[in-house]
Protein backbone atom coordinates (compact mmCIF):
# COMPACT_ATOMS: atom_id res chain seq x y z
CA UNK A 1 0.00 0.00 0.00
CA UNK A 2 1.39 3.41 -0.95
CA UNK A 3 1.10 6.33 1.51
CA UNK A 4 0.45 9.81 0.16
CA UNK A 5 2.70 12.16 2.14
CA UNK A 6 4.74 15.31 1.45
CA UNK A 7 7.54 14.64 -1.02
CA UNK A 8 5.99 11.30 -1.87
CA UNK A 9 7.58 11.57 -5.27
CA UNK A 10 11.03 11.55 -3.62
CA UNK A 11 10.53 9.24 -0.66
CA UNK A 12 8.31 6.19 -0.91
CA UNK A 13 8.00 2.83 0.75
CA UNK A 14 7.63 1.83 4.37
CA UNK A 15 9.61 4.82 5.71
CA UNK A 16 7.90 7.32 3.43
CA UNK A 17 5.63 8.70 6.15
CA UNK A 18 8.53 9.45 8.49
CA UNK A 19 11.06 10.76 5.98
CA UNK A 20 8.47 12.64 4.02
CA UNK A 21 7.66 14.64 7.18
CA UNK A 22 11.22 15.09 8.50
CA UNK A 23 12.89 16.31 5.34
CA UNK A 24 10.77 19.53 4.94
CA UNK A 25 11.21 20.32 8.64
CA UNK A 26 14.99 19.88 8.42
CA UNK A 27 15.19 22.10 5.34
CA UNK A 28 13.18 24.79 7.07
CA UNK A 29 15.44 24.61 10.19
CA UNK A 30 18.69 24.99 8.20
CA UNK A 31 17.21 27.92 6.25
CA UNK A 32 16.38 29.74 9.49
CA UNK A 33 19.88 29.04 10.88
CA UNK A 34 21.49 30.40 7.74
CA UNK A 35 19.47 33.62 7.81
CA UNK A 36 20.16 34.14 11.50
CA UNK A 37 23.95 33.85 11.07
CA UNK A 38 23.97 36.26 8.14
CA UNK A 39 21.96 38.81 10.16
CA UNK A 40 24.28 38.50 13.13
CA UNK A 41 27.45 38.99 11.06
CA UNK A 42 25.98 42.00 9.28
CA UNK A 43 24.96 43.76 12.44
CA UNK A 44 28.19 42.97 14.34
CA UNK A 45 30.39 44.49 11.64
CA UNK A 46 29.69 47.99 12.95
CA UNK A 47 28.72 47.71 16.65
CA UNK A 48 27.73 50.86 18.52
CA UNK A 49 29.69 52.03 21.54
CA UNK A 50 28.18 51.42 24.99
CA UNK A 51 27.59 55.14 25.49
CA UNK A 52 25.88 55.49 22.12
CA UNK A 53 23.78 52.41 22.72
CA UNK A 54 22.45 53.59 26.08
CA UNK A 55 21.60 57.10 24.87
CA UNK A 56 20.18 56.39 21.43
CA UNK A 57 18.42 53.08 21.84
CA UNK A 58 15.04 54.44 23.06
CA UNK A 59 15.02 57.07 20.34
CA UNK A 60 15.81 54.50 17.65
CA UNK A 61 12.95 52.31 18.85
CA UNK A 62 10.44 55.17 18.78
CA UNK A 63 11.58 56.32 15.36
CA UNK A 64 11.32 52.82 13.98
CA UNK A 65 7.79 52.23 15.28
CA UNK A 66 6.62 55.64 14.15
CA UNK A 67 7.92 55.01 10.64
CA UNK A 68 6.17 51.67 10.59
CA UNK A 69 2.92 53.27 11.72
CA UNK A 70 3.16 56.08 9.21
CA UNK A 71 3.79 53.60 6.40
CA UNK A 72 0.57 51.86 7.37
CA UNK A 73 -1.39 55.10 7.75
CA UNK A 74 -2.49 55.06 4.14
CA UNK A 75 -5.16 52.47 5.02
CA UNK A 76 -7.66 55.27 5.84
CA UNK A 77 -9.35 57.11 8.67
CA UNK A 78 -10.49 55.18 11.71
CA UNK A 79 -14.16 54.21 11.41
CA UNK A 80 -17.14 54.57 13.73
CA UNK A 81 -20.29 52.47 13.68
CA UNK A 82 -22.76 52.88 10.85
CA UNK A 83 -25.39 53.81 13.46
CA UNK A 84 -23.28 56.69 14.78
CA UNK A 85 -22.31 57.77 11.25
CA UNK A 86 -25.97 58.16 10.35
CA UNK A 87 -26.71 60.21 13.48
CA UNK A 88 -23.59 62.37 13.12
CA UNK A 89 -24.67 63.68 9.71
CA UNK A 90 -25.78 67.34 9.55
CA UNK A 91 -29.45 68.00 10.23
CA UNK A 92 -31.58 67.67 7.13
CA UNK A 93 -35.03 68.20 8.65
CA UNK A 94 -36.34 71.80 8.60
CA UNK A 95 -37.48 71.20 12.18
CA UNK A 96 -33.91 70.84 13.44
CA UNK A 97 -32.35 73.28 10.97
CA UNK A 98 -34.62 75.99 12.34
CA UNK A 99 -33.73 75.08 15.92
CA UNK A 100 -30.02 75.39 15.12
CA UNK A 101 -30.55 78.81 13.53
CA UNK A 102 -32.38 80.12 16.60
CA UNK A 103 -29.49 79.06 18.86
CA UNK A 104 -27.11 81.25 16.88
CA UNK A 105 -29.39 84.31 16.68
CA UNK A 106 -32.15 84.15 19.29
CA UNK A 107 -34.65 87.00 19.53
CA UNK A 108 -34.73 89.17 22.64
CA UNK A 109 -36.98 92.21 22.84
CA UNK A 110 -34.23 94.31 24.46
CA UNK A 111 -30.87 92.69 23.71
CA UNK A 112 -31.47 91.29 20.21
CA UNK A 113 -34.69 92.71 18.70
CA UNK A 114 -33.65 91.63 15.17
CA UNK A 115 -33.03 88.02 16.16
CA UNK A 116 -35.02 84.94 15.14
CA UNK A 117 -38.30 84.48 17.02
CA UNK A 118 -38.81 80.91 18.22
CA UNK A 119 -42.15 79.44 17.14
CA UNK A 120 -40.76 75.96 16.49
CA UNK A 121 -40.36 74.77 20.09
CA UNK A 122 -43.34 73.56 22.13
CA UNK A 123 -42.19 75.11 25.39
CA UNK A 124 -44.54 76.84 27.82
CA UNK A 125 -42.85 79.99 29.12
CA UNK A 126 -46.11 81.63 30.14
CA UNK A 127 -45.93 80.40 33.74
CA UNK A 128 -42.20 80.46 34.42
CA UNK A 129 -42.85 83.24 36.94
CA UNK A 130 -45.08 80.92 39.01
CA UNK A 131 -42.49 78.13 38.92
CA UNK A 132 -39.70 80.56 39.80
CA UNK A 133 -41.54 81.90 42.84
CA UNK A 134 -42.40 78.45 44.16
CA UNK A 135 -38.81 77.17 43.77
CA UNK A 136 -37.43 80.31 45.43
CA UNK A 137 -39.77 79.91 48.40
CA UNK A 138 -39.52 76.14 48.80
CA UNK A 139 -36.16 74.93 47.52
CA UNK A 140 -34.47 74.55 50.91
CA UNK A 141 -37.42 72.84 52.60
CA UNK A 142 -37.82 70.51 49.62
CA UNK A 143 -34.30 69.21 50.16
CA UNK A 144 -33.96 69.46 53.95
CA UNK A 145 -37.57 68.73 54.86
CA UNK A 146 -40.35 70.94 56.17
CA UNK A 147 -39.01 70.80 59.73
CA UNK A 148 -35.77 72.44 58.61
CA UNK A 149 -33.91 69.38 59.79
CA UNK A 150 -30.47 68.13 59.03
CA UNK A 151 -29.57 67.40 55.42
CA UNK A 152 -29.79 63.69 54.64
CA UNK A 153 -27.03 63.54 52.05
CA UNK A 154 -27.58 59.84 51.33
CA UNK A 155 -31.08 60.67 50.13
CA UNK A 156 -29.78 62.82 47.28
CA UNK A 157 -26.13 61.81 46.72
CA UNK A 158 -26.39 58.01 46.96
CA UNK A 159 -27.81 55.72 44.28
CA UNK A 160 -31.60 55.71 44.10
CA UNK A 161 -33.95 53.37 42.19
CA UNK A 162 -33.35 53.92 38.47
CA UNK A 163 -37.07 53.85 37.71
CA UNK A 164 -37.82 56.66 40.17
CA UNK A 165 -38.59 57.18 43.86
CA UNK A 166 -41.87 55.60 44.87
CA UNK A 167 -42.89 58.85 46.61
CA UNK A 168 -42.62 60.66 43.28
CA UNK A 169 -44.62 57.92 41.53
CA UNK A 170 -47.41 58.42 44.07
CA UNK A 171 -47.29 62.21 43.61
CA UNK A 172 -47.32 61.95 39.79
CA UNK A 173 -50.19 59.45 39.89
CA UNK A 174 -52.19 62.03 41.86
CA UNK A 175 -51.25 64.82 39.46
CA UNK A 176 -52.23 62.77 36.42
CA UNK A 177 -55.59 62.03 38.05
CA UNK A 178 -56.10 65.77 38.56
CA UNK A 179 -55.09 66.56 34.97
CA UNK A 180 -57.58 63.99 33.65
CA UNK A 181 -60.42 65.69 35.52
CA UNK A 182 -60.40 63.10 38.34
CA UNK A 183 -62.38 60.74 36.11
CA UNK A 184 -59.73 58.02 36.36
CA UNK A 185 -57.09 56.99 38.90
CA UNK A 186 -53.55 55.80 38.23
CA UNK A 187 -51.68 53.09 40.10
CA UNK A 188 -48.14 54.13 41.16
CA UNK A 189 -47.04 50.50 40.79
CA UNK A 190 -47.68 50.77 37.05
CA UNK A 191 -45.51 53.88 36.65
CA UNK A 192 -41.91 53.90 35.41
CA UNK A 193 -40.15 57.27 35.55
CA UNK A 194 -37.61 58.40 32.93
CA UNK A 195 -35.56 61.51 32.23
CA UNK A 196 -38.19 63.04 29.95
CA UNK A 197 -40.86 61.70 27.62
CA UNK A 198 -38.33 61.04 24.83
CA UNK A 199 -36.65 58.07 26.58
CA UNK A 200 -40.09 56.93 27.75
CA UNK A 201 -41.30 56.48 24.19
CA UNK A 202 -38.00 54.95 23.10
CA UNK A 203 -38.19 52.40 25.93
CA UNK A 204 -41.74 51.44 24.97
CA UNK A 205 -40.81 50.99 21.31
CA UNK A 206 -37.81 48.90 22.37
CA UNK A 207 -40.06 46.69 24.50
CA UNK A 208 -42.86 46.28 21.96
CA UNK A 209 -41.07 45.92 18.61
CA UNK A 210 -37.99 44.34 17.08
CA UNK A 211 -35.64 45.90 14.54
CA UNK A 212 -37.46 46.43 11.25
CA UNK A 213 -40.94 46.20 12.79
CA UNK A 214 -43.27 49.17 12.41
CA UNK A 215 -45.71 51.44 14.24
CA UNK A 216 -48.67 53.09 12.54
CA UNK A 217 -48.62 56.83 13.22
CA UNK A 218 -51.42 59.23 12.16
CA UNK A 219 -50.11 62.30 10.34
CA UNK A 220 -49.26 65.05 10.78
CA UNK A 221 -47.14 63.90 13.70
CA UNK A 222 -44.48 65.41 15.96
CA UNK A 223 -41.24 65.52 13.89
CA UNK A 224 -39.15 64.42 16.87
CA UNK A 225 -40.70 60.94 16.65
CA UNK A 226 -38.47 60.21 13.66
CA UNK A 227 -35.43 60.43 15.94
CA UNK A 228 -36.96 59.33 19.23
CA UNK A 229 -38.30 56.07 17.83
CA UNK A 230 -35.94 55.20 14.98
CA UNK A 231 -32.43 56.10 16.05
CA UNK A 232 -31.59 53.32 18.50
CA UNK A 233 -34.48 50.88 18.14
CA UNK A 234 -34.42 50.84 14.30
CA UNK A 235 -38.21 50.58 14.36
CA UNK A 236 -40.05 51.95 11.34
CA UNK A 237 -42.78 54.60 11.51
CA UNK A 238 -45.59 54.06 9.03
CA UNK A 239 -47.51 57.28 8.25
CA UNK A 240 -51.30 57.08 8.30
CA UNK A 241 -52.28 60.16 6.28
CA UNK A 242 -55.14 62.27 7.67
CA UNK A 243 -56.65 65.22 5.77
CA UNK A 244 -57.86 68.72 6.46
CA UNK A 245 -61.40 67.82 5.40
CA UNK A 246 -61.61 65.78 8.65
CA UNK A 247 -59.60 68.36 10.64
CA UNK A 248 -56.76 65.81 10.46
CA UNK A 249 -58.63 63.35 12.67
CA UNK A 250 -57.78 59.66 12.38
CA UNK A 251 -60.01 57.57 10.14
CA UNK A 252 -60.12 53.82 10.89
CA UNK A 253 -60.54 52.95 7.19
CA UNK A 254 -57.29 54.76 6.37
CA UNK A 255 -55.65 53.08 9.36
CA UNK A 256 -56.61 49.65 8.00
CA UNK A 257 -55.28 50.54 4.54
CA UNK A 258 -51.92 51.59 6.00
CA UNK A 259 -51.76 48.36 8.00
CA UNK A 260 -52.38 46.21 4.91
CA UNK A 261 -49.91 48.15 2.77
CA UNK A 262 -47.21 47.71 5.42
CA UNK A 263 -47.82 43.96 5.50
CA UNK A 264 -47.50 43.80 1.71
CA UNK A 265 -44.09 45.46 2.03
CA UNK A 266 -43.10 42.80 4.52
CA UNK A 267 -43.18 45.10 7.56
CA UNK A 268 -44.55 43.55 10.72
CA UNK A 269 -46.80 46.11 12.40
CA UNK A 270 -46.46 45.93 16.19
CA UNK A 271 -48.58 48.87 17.27
CA UNK A 272 -50.27 52.24 16.81
CA UNK A 273 -48.65 55.42 18.14
CA UNK A 274 -51.11 58.27 18.72
CA UNK A 275 -50.75 61.75 20.20
CA UNK A 276 -53.78 62.83 22.19
CA UNK A 277 -54.11 65.82 22.24
CA UNK A 278 -52.63 65.87 18.78
CA UNK A 279 -49.23 67.38 18.14
CA UNK A 280 -49.14 69.44 15.88
CA UNK A 281 -52.85 69.97 15.16
CA UNK A 282 -54.08 70.49 18.73
CA UNK A 283 -57.35 68.56 18.40
CA UNK A 284 -58.40 65.77 20.79
CA UNK A 285 -59.65 62.29 19.99
CA UNK A 286 -63.24 61.52 20.88
CA UNK A 287 -64.30 58.61 23.06
CA UNK A 288 -65.73 56.87 19.99
CA UNK A 289 -62.47 57.20 18.05
CA UNK A 290 -60.44 55.85 20.98
CA UNK A 291 -62.74 52.83 21.25
CA UNK A 292 -62.41 52.23 17.49
CA UNK A 293 -58.62 52.33 17.79
CA UNK A 294 -58.70 49.78 20.61
CA UNK A 295 -61.08 47.56 18.63
CA UNK A 296 -58.71 47.72 15.66
CA UNK A 297 -55.67 46.92 17.85
CA UNK A 298 -57.45 43.96 19.40
CA UNK A 299 -58.50 42.65 15.98
CA UNK A 300 -54.95 42.92 14.59
CA UNK A 301 -53.32 41.80 17.88
CA UNK A 302 -51.08 44.86 18.14
CA UNK A 303 -50.25 47.42 20.85
CA UNK A 304 -51.42 51.01 21.37
CA UNK A 305 -49.14 53.78 22.67
CA UNK A 306 -51.02 56.92 23.65
CA UNK A 307 -48.82 60.01 24.06
CA UNK A 308 -50.85 62.24 26.42
CA UNK A 309 -48.17 64.75 27.35
CA UNK A 310 -50.41 67.76 26.53
CA UNK A 311 -53.44 66.45 28.46
CA UNK A 312 -53.34 69.32 30.97
CA UNK A 313 -52.71 72.06 28.39
CA UNK A 314 -56.34 72.46 27.32
CA UNK A 315 -57.72 75.84 26.27
CA UNK A 316 -60.76 74.95 24.17
CA UNK A 317 -64.24 73.65 24.94
CA UNK A 318 -63.60 69.99 24.12
CA UNK A 319 -63.13 67.47 26.93
CA UNK A 320 -59.98 65.40 26.99
CA UNK A 321 -60.49 61.65 27.37
CA UNK A 322 -57.51 59.56 28.44
CA UNK A 323 -56.94 56.07 27.12
CA UNK A 324 -56.82 55.00 30.79
CA UNK A 325 -60.39 56.17 31.21
CA UNK A 326 -61.56 54.04 28.27
CA UNK A 327 -59.92 50.81 29.46
CA UNK A 328 -61.33 51.22 32.96
CA UNK A 329 -64.85 51.51 31.59
CA UNK A 330 -64.74 49.08 28.65
CA UNK A 331 -63.71 45.42 28.37
CA UNK A 332 -60.52 45.84 26.35
CA UNK A 333 -57.32 43.85 26.78
CA UNK A 334 -55.23 46.12 29.01
CA UNK A 335 -51.97 44.32 28.29
CA UNK A 336 -51.71 46.01 24.89
CA UNK A 337 -52.24 49.59 26.19
CA UNK A 338 -49.43 51.96 27.21
CA UNK A 339 -49.48 55.68 28.05
CA UNK A 340 -46.75 58.31 27.80
CA UNK A 341 -46.82 61.38 30.05
CA UNK A 342 -44.43 63.96 31.50
CA UNK A 343 -44.14 67.28 33.30
CA UNK A 344 -42.38 69.26 30.53
CA UNK A 345 -45.57 70.72 29.02
CA UNK A 346 -48.39 70.75 31.58
CA UNK A 347 -46.17 71.86 34.48
CA UNK A 348 -43.67 73.98 32.48
CA UNK A 349 -40.68 71.90 33.67
CA UNK A 350 -38.84 70.74 30.51
CA UNK A 351 -35.46 71.29 32.16
CA UNK A 352 -36.29 68.92 35.02
CA UNK A 353 -36.57 66.00 32.57
CA UNK A 354 -39.47 63.99 34.02
CA UNK A 355 -41.18 61.43 31.81
CA UNK A 356 -43.66 58.67 32.57
CA UNK A 357 -44.30 55.20 31.17
CA UNK A 358 -47.69 53.95 32.35
CA UNK A 359 -48.44 50.39 31.32
CA UNK A 360 -50.81 47.58 32.26
CA UNK A 361 -48.38 44.95 30.95
CA UNK A 362 -46.21 43.37 33.68
CA UNK A 363 -43.49 42.26 31.25
CA UNK A 364 -43.25 45.76 29.75
CA UNK A 365 -43.00 47.27 33.24
CA UNK A 366 -40.28 44.82 34.27
CA UNK A 367 -38.18 45.51 31.16
CA UNK A 368 -38.78 49.27 31.35
CA UNK A 369 -37.55 49.44 34.94
CA UNK A 370 -34.27 47.80 33.93
CA UNK A 371 -33.84 50.06 30.91
CA UNK A 372 -34.16 53.22 33.03
CA UNK A 373 -30.58 52.71 34.21
CA UNK A 374 -29.74 54.67 31.02
CA UNK A 375 -32.21 57.52 31.64
CA UNK A 376 -32.92 57.99 35.34
CA UNK A 377 -33.94 61.31 36.94
CA UNK A 378 -31.58 62.97 39.42
CA UNK A 379 -32.52 62.47 43.07
CA UNK A 380 -32.33 66.22 43.70
CA UNK A 381 -34.90 66.95 40.99
CA UNK A 382 -37.15 64.16 42.27
CA UNK A 383 -37.25 65.52 45.83
CA UNK A 384 -38.01 69.02 44.56
CA UNK A 385 -40.86 67.81 42.34
CA UNK A 386 -42.33 65.65 45.10
CA UNK A 387 -42.67 68.74 47.27
CA UNK A 388 -44.16 70.75 44.42
CA UNK A 389 -46.76 68.15 43.48
CA UNK A 390 -47.78 67.65 47.11
CA UNK A 391 -48.42 71.40 47.43
CA UNK A 392 -52.06 71.03 46.36
CA UNK A 393 -52.83 74.73 46.73
CA UNK A 394 -50.01 75.70 44.38
CA UNK A 395 -50.91 73.00 41.83
CA UNK A 396 -54.57 74.03 41.70
CA UNK A 397 -53.69 77.72 41.29
CA UNK A 398 -51.05 76.93 38.70
CA UNK A 399 -53.38 74.83 36.55
CA UNK A 400 -56.10 77.46 36.61
CA UNK A 401 -53.75 80.33 35.76
CA UNK A 402 -51.89 78.28 33.14
CA UNK A 403 -55.09 77.43 31.28
CA UNK A 404 -56.16 81.10 31.18
CA UNK A 405 -52.77 82.30 29.98
CA UNK A 406 -52.61 79.70 27.21
CA UNK A 407 -56.12 80.60 26.11
CA UNK A 408 -55.36 84.34 26.11
CA UNK A 409 -52.14 84.09 24.10
CA UNK A 410 -53.81 81.64 21.68
CA UNK A 411 -56.71 84.04 21.05
CA UNK A 412 -54.31 86.94 20.56
CA UNK A 413 -52.10 85.02 18.15
CA UNK A 414 -54.96 83.56 16.09
CA UNK A 415 -56.64 86.98 15.87
CA UNK A 416 -53.40 88.47 14.51
CA UNK A 417 -53.16 85.76 11.85
CA UNK A 418 -56.81 86.29 10.99
CA UNK A 419 -56.06 89.95 10.21
CA UNK A 420 -53.63 88.69 7.56
CA UNK A 421 -56.24 86.34 6.11
CA UNK A 422 -54.52 83.27 7.56
CA UNK A 423 -56.68 80.57 9.15
CA UNK A 424 -55.89 77.81 11.64
CA UNK A 425 -57.24 74.30 12.12
CA UNK A 426 -59.78 73.87 14.89
CA UNK A 427 -57.92 73.06 18.11
CA UNK A 428 -58.48 72.78 21.84
CA UNK A 429 -55.14 71.86 23.38
CA UNK A 430 -51.38 72.08 23.14
CA UNK A 431 -48.89 74.93 23.05
CA UNK A 432 -49.24 75.55 19.30
CA UNK A 433 -51.69 76.00 16.46
CA UNK A 434 -51.78 74.37 13.02
CA UNK A 435 -51.68 77.25 10.54
CA UNK A 436 -52.85 77.08 6.94
CA UNK A 437 -50.48 79.16 4.77
CA UNK A 438 -51.19 77.25 1.57
CA UNK A 439 -52.40 80.49 -0.03
CA UNK A 440 -48.91 81.98 0.38
CA UNK A 441 -46.78 79.22 -1.12
CA UNK A 442 -45.52 79.85 -4.68
CA UNK A 443 -46.53 76.34 -5.80
CA UNK A 444 -48.82 73.78 -4.20
CA UNK A 445 -46.05 71.31 -3.43
CA UNK A 446 -43.51 70.46 -0.77
CA UNK A 447 -40.99 72.56 -2.66
CA UNK A 448 -43.29 75.58 -2.54
CA UNK A 449 -43.90 75.01 1.18
CA UNK A 450 -40.17 74.90 1.91
CA UNK A 451 -39.60 78.08 -0.09
CA UNK A 452 -42.07 79.89 2.17
CA UNK A 453 -40.47 78.31 5.26
CA UNK A 454 -37.07 79.59 4.10
CA UNK A 455 -38.45 83.13 3.70
CA UNK A 456 -40.05 83.04 7.13
CA UNK A 457 -36.80 81.84 8.69
CA UNK A 458 -34.22 83.92 6.85
CA UNK A 459 -36.16 87.07 5.85
CA UNK A 460 -38.87 87.44 8.48
CA UNK A 461 -36.65 85.71 11.06
CA UNK A 462 -39.42 83.49 12.42
CA UNK A 463 -38.77 79.82 13.07
CA UNK A 464 -41.87 77.70 12.37
CA UNK A 465 -42.20 74.00 11.56
CA UNK A 466 -43.34 73.19 7.99
CA UNK A 467 -45.95 70.47 7.57
CA UNK A 468 -43.62 68.31 5.47
CA UNK A 469 -41.40 67.87 8.57
CA UNK A 470 -44.54 66.45 10.25
CA UNK A 471 -45.25 64.17 7.25
CA UNK A 472 -48.39 66.13 6.36
CA UNK A 473 -49.68 65.09 2.96
CA UNK A 474 -51.13 68.55 2.19
CA UNK A 475 -48.59 71.33 1.43
CA UNK A 476 -48.78 74.73 3.12
CA UNK A 477 -49.49 73.85 6.76
CA UNK A 478 -47.17 75.06 9.53
CA UNK A 479 -46.96 74.46 13.27
CA UNK A 480 -46.58 77.70 15.24
CA UNK A 481 -45.83 77.42 18.97
CA UNK A 482 -47.23 80.52 20.69
CA UNK A 483 -46.42 79.84 24.37
CA UNK A 484 -42.84 81.01 23.86
CA UNK A 485 -44.25 84.51 23.23
CA UNK A 486 -45.31 87.39 25.46
CA UNK A 487 -48.25 89.63 24.61
CA UNK A 488 -45.75 92.23 23.42
CA UNK A 489 -44.10 89.74 21.05
CA UNK A 490 -47.29 88.78 19.18
CA UNK A 491 -47.59 92.06 17.16
CA UNK A 492 -43.91 91.73 16.21
CA UNK A 493 -44.51 88.23 14.82
CA UNK A 494 -47.62 89.31 12.90
CA UNK A 495 -45.78 92.30 11.42
CA UNK A 496 -42.91 90.09 10.24
CA UNK A 497 -45.32 87.66 8.57
CA UNK A 498 -47.05 90.63 6.90
CA UNK A 499 -43.75 91.69 5.37
CA UNK A 500 -43.23 88.22 3.87
CA UNK A 501 -46.73 88.35 2.38
CA UNK A 502 -46.04 91.74 0.83
CA UNK A 503 -42.72 90.54 -0.55
CA UNK A 504 -44.40 87.49 -2.08
CA UNK A 505 -47.04 89.62 -3.82
CA UNK A 506 -44.58 92.11 -5.27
Amino acid sequence: MRLIVPLQGVVQGRGGLIWGSLIPCALFYFLQLYLKRNRSSGSSSNPPSPSQSSSNLPELQRTSSRSNLSSRGSIGRVQISSRASLIAKPNDSPYYIGMDKVKDDSYDRLDNPDGIIQLGLAENRLCFDLIEKWVSDNFTNSILGTDGGKLNISGIAAYQPFDGLFELKVAIAGFMCQVMGKRVTFDPEQIVLTSGATPAIEILCFCLADTGNGFLVPTPYYPGFDRDVRWRTAVELIPVHCRSTDNFTLNITVLDQAFNQARKRGVKVRGILISNPSNPVGNVLSRETLCSILDFAQEKNIHVISDEIFAGSMYGNEDFVSMAEIVEEESFDKNRIHIIYGLSKDLSLPGFRVGVVYSYNESVLAASKKLTRFCSISALAQHLIISMLLDTKFIEEYMEINKKRIQNIYNLFVAGLDQLGIKCAKSSAGLYCWVDMSGLIPSYSEKGELELWDKLLNIAKINVTPGSACHCIEPGWFRCCFTTLTKEDVPVVIDRIRRVIETSKS
